[in-house]
């Protein structure tokens, strides 16, 4: 089913994200854990594409089971990193043939060892070009990405609403939030895109802190500040992973609920392939059905 049609037909909808093991034979954990996630009634389930596109072929693999074998909606993701025209429509071929409806597009990180995105030969250097691509070749429902505290290359907020509305503009039918941790961040965000005249649906999507270094490191990532409250707090735990872990499902049960208050379209939660976090998250929420 089309995730466009699951948003218009569900006041809420809640769904998670899980990515391609890096290292071979990990697939049966992931696979067990999609099955677990799947007992949470989610509306849909994306799988990530990889660093740099570097699990393209997992990617399929694990959508297709997720869907075909577990019975879950599924969106895979796809950029447009190391592809070319060609490459982009036989990978749309491969999700046709596993029975995908929907896709994330993206324009996607560079390559490991590279610091700049270089638009391949025959490809594409934006995430509305991908967007435009599929949605004037095939009949998907599409995604796109949407960064409340704005894109780390881009120059300004601003800039970053224009070039989503670029993505809206091409076709896209819904958006992904990026992680962020303060909640008035993503309603300024929802107001400015009203603003521009984005009117797609709007899905927040929520990390749950479980590591230390590792939320550091993906904030750095992907330009997400951590506020100071929580910095404080968590610096405190730093030596107590557990205690760690249980204070960064609390705080994303107090930031998702919060969401709910505020009439999100949806909830997507970053599974970091781990069920546990999911299923304490869901526990702790009162959302409409």
């Amino acid at each position: 089913m089309k995730i466009s049609d699951i948003i218009s037909k569900n006041k809420f909808t809640l769904s998670f994200e899980v990515f391609p093991p890096t290292r071979d034979g990990n697939l049966e954990s992931l696979y067990s854990t999609i099955k677990e996630l799947g007992k949470l009634n989610p509306h849909f389930i994306s799988v990530t594409y990889g660093a740099g596109g570097s699990t393209r072929e997992k990617t399929i693999e694990i959508a297709s089971k997720a869907k075909n074998v577990f019975n879950n909606e599924v969106l895979p993701h796809l950029t447009c990193v190391q592809s070319s025209k060609e490459d982009i429509s036989r990978i749309l071929d491969e999700f046709k043939k596993v029975n995908m409806k929907n896709i994330l597009a993206l324009r996607g990180d560079p390559p490991e060892g590279e610091t700049k995105f270089i638009k391949t030969e025959r490809g594409f250097g934006y995430a509305n070009e991908l967007v435009e691509f599929i949605k004037s070749n095939d009949d998907f429902s599409i995604g796109v990405a949407g960064y409340p505290e704005g894109h780390i290359e881009a120059p300004s907020l601003q800039a970053d609403l224009i070039n989503l509305k670029r993505k809206v503009d091409s076709g896209a039918d819904f958006i992904i939030t990026q992680l962020f941790f303060n909640n008035e961040d993503f309603y300024r965000f929802r107001d400015s895109t009203t603003k521009i005249g984005i009117m797609v649906p709007i899905i927040p999507g929520i990390f749950p802190i479980l590591n230390y270094k590792q939320v550091y490191r993906i904030a750095s990532l992907c330009g997400a500040k951590i506020p100071s409250k929580l910095e404080h707090k968590i610096y405190k735990l730093k030596e107590k992973p557990g205690e760690i872990e249980k204070y960064g499902i609390e705080y994303a049960i107090t930031q998702a609920q919060d969401l709910i208050k505020n009439e999100v379209h949806g909830l997507h939660i970053y599974s970091m392939n781990k069920i546990h976090p999911s299923r304490q998250i869901v526990a702790g929420l009162s959302y409409p059905g």
